[in-house]
């Protein structure tokens, strides 16, 4: 089964599930739940050192310190 089917059917079953239940403070959680994920910004997750390296890139590119593509291919070793 593809994984967008498979997405599709938890959607469903989690809908289904929800429309049985009967107490408010369960789903009072479950909402709760539902807008501390929406809130979540990727850059509070990361290190302090994820986001000095960020920093850092951010700086380079505005001093147009940048490499092409390639270049990093070739420092990683990376081959089409």
């Amino acid at each position: 089964m593809n994984t967008d089917l498979q997405i599709q059917n938890k959607k469903l079953e989690l809908i289904q599930w929800l429309s049985t239940i009967e107490d408010l403070s369960f789903l009072e959680k479950i909402s709760d739940l539902i807008s501390r994920e929406r809130k979540k910004d990727w850059a509070d997750e990361i290190s302090d050192v994820e986001k000095q390296s960020i920093e850092k890139g951010i700086a380079q590119a505005n001093e147009g310190k940048l490499n092409p593509h390639s270049k990093a291919r070739e420092i990683y070793g990376k081959r089409p």
